[in-house]
């Protein structure tokens, strides 16, 4: 077993119950000046430790033992890409050395910038006449997925025996939820035309125990939807733990993360982590390939891909990232240390922008951010359901990025070369960007206060 350092956890262990180092000592038949080291981190935890902490406190020792660093790690390292940091940057070391030592402190610094940009982004919006947009449900959301490092555990688990010991053939995936709606939740599903449901895919009528799906939705998005309602309606009380220790406090968040923790068991119903694992690398993470084998979209495929990361069992670290013909960014999730843009839209020179002109097609492209690190990035669009004529070209982007060590793996960078590829230098986005001379700056960096030179002409009326 390797080092594991769980001081932070058992300092707040012990708080919670009001004990003392020595009270909590005696409890666990350790000495106080041990309890003391663990919690200052300058001694790592035995297996006999943690089993007396399951067996006195009834705390699961994975709870208590899960390093949750790799993910605060990468919120640090985004965070301090921000230009305020410029020339004043911690290294590595000293980063992870905070996280062992003061991960409060740390924690206390995440939350700071975060209401930093809250702060700027509000200035923003009003001087823009926008709608306010930060402490969105949506960031909360994104937030409480990102400290899970993206993968739920319990979730995985329940999925795995969602089907008992027989699950269904691919092509009967649809009826077998039909019935097993019917059968464990007197719930029936019904098919409804556009007409009778405009603007919604999926209602549930709670007093008549009854599914309503549009017409609208193909095949796979069906089955999806269908697997959704089982997942809030047999799993409600798992969904309801992992929600409250989220500790969200906006009533918005919180459905938001119902419904996206309902989402994510769908996909590992549909897509069991395995299998799905073992596709994906024997394919080379071929999106297309796997939705089509899987029985689910490309959309559905790529998310699934950003959840693999079990401990001992772990995928590719994606982030996942669409948005619309706007720009806006509609949905983002993250295992890797890329740093997502939480307000606004996302860079311009990133080419899931680009990717509108080719539907269908995929883009791939290599990218640097502003503190050098690089991702190899694949891009493409996706259709969305389309009720009358009228609505017609209803497409989304969708781009899965990964840092570039990890390109050799993924089908779509074969026949392209690191060494020779064009690197394309990109932002979080133009708010916050400091590449001042970039020809496709939107605003000028908030922080920013050069004066516009009048005498020259940059490449933007921003780089004056």
């Amino acid at each position: 077993m390797q080092k594991t350092f769980i001081g932070p956890q058992l300092r707040r262990l012990r708080q919670d119950r009001g004990e003392t180092q020595g009270a909590m000592a005696r409890a666990l038949g350790i000495s106080a000046s041990y309890v003391n080291l663990l919690e200052n981190n300058e001694r790592s935890v035995s297996v006999q430790v943690l089993l007396r902490l399951m067996d006195t406190y009834g705390v699961d020792w994975r709870d208590i033992a899960e390093d949750s660093g790799g993910a605060q790690l990468a919120d640090l390292r985004a965070a301090l890409t921000d230009p305020l940091f410029a020339g004043a940057k911690p290294d590595l070391t000293q980063l992870r050395a905070a996280l062992v030592h003061s991960p409060d402190l740390a924690a206390a610094f995440l939350r700071l910038h975060r209401a930093y940009g809250s702060a700027i982004d509000r200035l923003s919006a009003l001087a823009d006449s926008a709608p306010e947009l930060a402490g969105s449900p949506e960031a909360a959301v994104h937030n409480v997925f990102r400290r899970n490092r993206n993968h739920f555990r319990e979730l995985e688990q329940a999925a795995e025996i969602f089907w008992g010991p027989t699950p269904p053939a691919s092509d009967e995936v649809y009826f077998a939820l039909k019935i097993r709606l019917r059968d464990r939740h007197g719930v029936s599903v019904r098919l409804a035309r556009v007409e009778d449901m405009p603007g919604a895919l999926r209602t549930y009528d709670e007093d008549r125990r009854e599914i309503l799906l549009s017409e609208a939705l193909d095949h796979p998005n069906r089955s999806f939807q269908l697997v959704h309602m089982a997942a809030l309606l047999g799993y409600r009380s798992l969904l309801d733990g992992i929600v409250a220790r989220a500790g969200l406090s906006d009533r918005g968040a919180v459905t938001r993360l119902r419904v996206e923790l309902a989402n994510y068991m769908a996909a590992a119903v549909l897509m069991p982590y395995d299998a799905y694992l073992a596709e994906a690398r024997a394919t080379k993470y071929d999106f297309d390939l796997m939705a089509t084998r899987f029985g689910v979209s490309f959309e559905q495929a790529c998310h699934r891909a950003t959840t693999l990361q079990r401990e001992g069992a772990q995928g590719v670290p994606f982030f996942f990232l669409r948005i619309d013909k706007g720009g806006n960014v509609t949905k983002r999730f993250n295992a890797t240390d890329f740093p997502l843009a939480e307000y606004g839209g996302a860079c311009p020179r990133l080419d899931v922008h680009t990717s509108f002109r080719t539907p269908g097609r995929i883009v791939p492209q290599f990218v640097e951010m502003p503190d050098g690190s690089r991702y190899f990035v694949v891009s493409r669009t996706v259709d969305r359901p389309t009720w009358f004529r009228h609505a017609q070209d209803n497409r989304l982007a969708v781009a899965m990025g990964c840092a570039i060590e990890h390109a050799p793996a993924i089908g779509y960078a074969e026949g392209l070369s690191v060494q020779t590829a064009q690197i394309t230098q990109i932002g979080i986005n133009c708010r916050i960007c400091p590449r001042t001379g970039c020809d496709q700056r939107a605003h000028q960096a908030v922080i920013d206060a050069r004066p516009v030179d009048e005498k020259r002409r940059g490449a933007t009326r921003f780089d004056g």
